[in-house]
């Protein structure tokens, strides 16, 4: 298809088009990167990488006898790869389907990788201009973003000469965020205990799907729900009422992303099949009209399985007590919302995604996502989790975070950017904090005196296949940005 790079501003579009043919999810960026070089090398421009894999190109100043500071723009390379199970697609070499709605961009059953590729885009745009009057330029691509920022956390204080930054990783046209959330992650590891299914059970797929899912940071607000709390719910309950052998459970797909799907195995006797699918039955009807307004598509099937079907060992499953562990702790272990902040108005504090569950190595494995812009906050849901997890008798592991990055009211480019943005757009914007992580407060830890904003257009339901951009928000993006490079110069 052609249709993306006909789209205006052609020369960021251009880039998008050929932007959805590379393979770039985490810690897969080469191609990407290639690209970049290439765009640069094309145009005569000077790059260089540093060991972590992240790349600054630089481009002096478009005015004559200019003596404007460096400016930088920063994006990153990397995306979120998440597809619907009905979906074929191999992230590692097949290309991003793109399709227009109306005025909107989506992909055709995964992620569209809009987060973070407009803003590669752009920043690809502004590299090759020879119209935009502005000063001299570094343009920042970091990479591994989506699995934790370690690429940012890479950088080296020598990597970067400028000391005021656009980030080009926002998702909401009106608003220019100075500030986002921390993070930090905990792995859980369940020894399992097994025994040998009853005779002549049956074994049966239960799945969980057609849930939203979404951004664990920027949606979590949105309080939809969690597949593998959804059905660990519901396992738990239907066993209360038959006891059913569980072999098998496993649920979403990234650290970053709202589980939209999840399923497990179980062995039933071929006469109760009816009353589990009644009792499984009667626990969706309640759910769906629980998560009506926000997962109207849920939907949950049992089926049969034949031995070649069977993703779990068919010869045994879990013991009686082992089951009863796993449902309990996906039971209580927390997911969602935690706490919204005393000071910014509809800003979440803390929040909790229960992100991973999956049996492998004889081990339930489930990893939790945590964010909060309290670090006091951060450890208390950390040291909750870890209480669950130990009453469980799991193993707990806490992974080192990221830092949240604190608002300036009185930055310098962020007046700049509220003068522009009135200017060409007609009104102040909004200057907010994210709850979902940026890389501006690692950069900030780097870059002692770093000046920072960010700004995008707007971008729905990152991290699922919902995503989506909207196509004019992507111009009047893009002609601010080019509006505040020039205001920059002078």
């Amino acid at each position: 298809m052609t249709f993306v790079s006909d789209l205006e501003p052609r020369e960021l579009w251009k880039h998008f088009d050929q932007i959805l043919t590379i393979p770039r999810g985490s810690k897969n960026e080469e191609a990407a990167a290639q690209y970049v070089i290439e765009v640069a090398t094309r145009n005569g421009l000077s790059f260089r990488r540093d060991p972590t894999g992240n790349l600054v190109v630089a481009k002096p100043s478009a005015k004559e006898n200019g003596s404007a500071a460096t400016t930088i723009l920063q994006s990153h390379l990397d995306m979120v790869n998440e597809k619907n199970a009905d979906v074929e697609h191999d992230f590692t070499r097949d290309p991003i389907s793109p399709r227009r709605e109306e005025d909107y961009l989506y992909a055709t059953g995964t992620t569209l990788g809009s987060d973070n590729g407009i803003g590669v885009a752009s920043t690809l745009a502004v590299m090759e201009s020879s119209s935009i009057q502005h000063g001299p330029m570094e343009f920042l691509f970091t990479v591994d973003e989506e699995t934790g920022l370690t690429g940012a956390a890479g950088l080296q204080p020598d990597f970067l000469k400028g000391r005021r930054l656009l980030n080009l990783d926002s998702e909401e046209e009106g608003a220019v965020y100075i500030g986002c959330a921390g993070g930090a992650g905990t792995n859980l590891q369940l020894a399992l205990s097994y025994t040998k299914p009853r005779a002549k059970s049956l074994p049966l797929e239960i799945q969980l799907a057609g849930l939203r899912g979404g951004h664990s940071g920027a949606e979590i607000h949105l309080q939809r729900g969690n597949a593998i709390k959804l059905l660990g719910r519901m396992l738990s309950n239907a066993r209360k009422r038959y006891p059913f052998q569980l072999a098998g459970f496993q649920g979403g797909n990234m650290h970053n992303a709202i589980p939209r799907e999840a399923f497990a195995q179980v062995y039933i006797a071929s006469q109760k099949r009816d009353l589990l699918e009644e009792i499984l039955g009667d626990q969706l009807a309640a759910i769906q009209e629980e998560f009506r307004s926000v997962d109207p598509d849920m939907r949950l099937s049992m089926n049969d399985l034949a031995p070649s079907e069977q993703v779990f060992d068919s010869e045994r499953v879990f013991d009686r007590e082992t089951s009863t562990k796993v449902l309990h702790l996906l039971n209580a272990l927390p997911h969602g919302v935690i706490s919204m902040s005393y000071d910014i108005p509809d800003l979440v504090e803390t929040s909790s995604n229960l992100a991973t569950a999956k049996v492998e190595d004889d081990r339930l494995k489930v990893h939790l996502s945590n964010r909060s812009s309290v670090a006091s906050a951060l450890d208390a849901i950390q040291s909750r989790i870890a209480a669950i997890g130990e009453l469980a008798g799991a193993e707990v592991e806490e992974l080192e975070g990221y830092p949240g990055w604190k608002p300036n009211l009185d930055s310098p480019l962020l007046k700049t950017v509220e003068e522009v943005h009135a200017r060409i757009m007609g009104s102040k914007p909004e200057a907010k904090a994210i709850h979902a992580g940026l890389e501006c407060g690692i950069i900030g830890e780097h870059y002692a005196g770093m000046d920072m904003v960010s700004i995008g257009p707007l971008i729905e339901f990152p991290h699922s296949p919902d995503e989506r951009v909207q196509i004019s928000s992507v111009g009047s993006f893009y002609g601010l940005l080019t509006a505040i490079l020039e205001e920059l110069a002078e």
